[in-house]
């Protein structure tokens, strides 16, 4: 061979590798046991190859031990003992062959899907658990702060000077807990008198009457009640995506005095749900072929790992058994291609739950 085809031989490799598809840790380990077999089917092919030849030396030499006869008689037995060893060497080999191709295919589709499965519907349940668990502290916060000495004195004695020292307030909770866009205090009317962030978001005076985290906290039995809304736009800090968690503030910060008004505080969901679907435990392969959803009961996104339409709907009804049960997988045909689905409900943390689901679906 020339240099030259030396050379364009490797290049033609290079190319080739290059443009081969790029594996999941998973399809690496099957795609060496694929080898693997391959190379023992060859060995055993191998095997069959000189046990016939073996088989037919073995035969000449009975017919020549024959016709020595009875010069020939001592050879004619080694012959037939290795016509009888021939056979059970083909025996073996067959039955060698018929064992490795069963285990490789059970251990192919162990390893292909329930392991696969298994692990997808295990991160389901982590992703959706952590929702809940972070959530829950969310609602804690709400009714903790709703009871501030400076949140309720701006709404008992409402002035300019008790609304800057709750703004003040606020800003410093605010500067601990980065989660959050926003708080704000709202009096009886749903107007916004004071809010943590007055530099970066203009929402004094704003009414939010109509708003439902609104309304649902100020008609709350008592303090120890919250109320949220989500996810949703929210116009009082600049149209971000938002969980807005409610609590009425009461007279004297008691869980049983008067509604004064209502404390909004305004979870930056957007950063917190692509954290959590994006930082799944996965390869840079399966992140690439994986889609993270965390939907409502009915289907309806609440957060995706990719930009998706915003009318989305994750077809509940079709995969209704799996949506029933508190984790599992299924492998279905959507599109022309083939994934593995799982999904996990939210377990619940303390008192809290979101009812949501995480579903994971990676191509395969």
């Amino acid at each position: 061979m020339s240099s030259l085809t030396k050379v364009c031989s490797a290049s033609k490799r290079s190319h080739d590798q290059e443009n081969q598809p790029k594996l999941t840790n998973t399809e690496r380990v099957i795609l060496l046991i694929n080898q693997l077999t391959e190379a023992m089917t060859d060995a055993i092919g191998d095997i069959r190859k000189i046990n016939g030849n073996t088989k037919l030396l073995a035969l000449n030499a009975r017919i020549e031990a024959a016709r020595a006869g009875t010069n020939g008689s001592a050879f004619g037995v080694v012959a037939q003992e290795m016509q009888i060893l021939s056979g059970q060497t083909a025996l073996v080999a067959d039955d060698l062959s018929t064992k490795t191709q069963s285990s490789v295919s059970e251990l192919v589709s162990i390893i292909s899907g329930n392991v696969r499965g298994t692990r997808m519907a295990d991160m389901a349940l982590n992703c959706v658990d952590l929702v809940d668990r972070n959530l829950y502290e969310r609602t804690c916060d709400v009714r903790w702060w709703a009871t501030d000495s400076a949140i309720v004195s701006a709404l008992e004695s409402p002035d300019e000077a008790a609304s800057t020292y709750a703004s003040r307030r606020m800003g410093v909770i605010l500067n601990a807990y980065t989660v959050y866009h926003d708080l704000v205090i709202c009096d009886v009317d749903g107007n916004i008198i004071a809010n943590g962030r007055p530099n970066q978001f203009g929402s004094v005076q704003r009414n939010e009457s109509r708003a439902a985290w609104y309304t649902a906290a100020l008609q709350s039995a008592s303090g120890d009640d919250f109320a949220f809304q989500g996810p949703e736009k929210s116009g009082m800090v600049n149209n971000q995506l938002s969980l807005i968690y409610s609590c009425g503030v009461r007279k004297d910060g008691l869980s049983t005095g008067t509604t004064l008004g209502v404390l909004g505080v305004i979870f930056k969901w957007e950063a917190f749900a692509q954290a959590i679907l994006q930082n799944l435990p996965v390869d840079d392969v399966e992140k690439e072929r994986t889609l993270g959803l965390i939907i409502e009961s009915d289907g309806t996104l609440v957060a995706a790992s990719k930009h998706l339409s915003a009318d989305y709907r994750f077809p509940v009804e079709r995969f209704s058994a799996l949506m029933a049960e508190r984790k599992g997988f299924v492998f279905d045909r959507i599109d022309g291609k083939n994934y593995c689905i799982a999904q996990a409900k939210a377990p619940g943390f303390e008192t809290y739950t979101t009812g949501w689901h995480a579903v994971l679906m990676q191509e395969v």
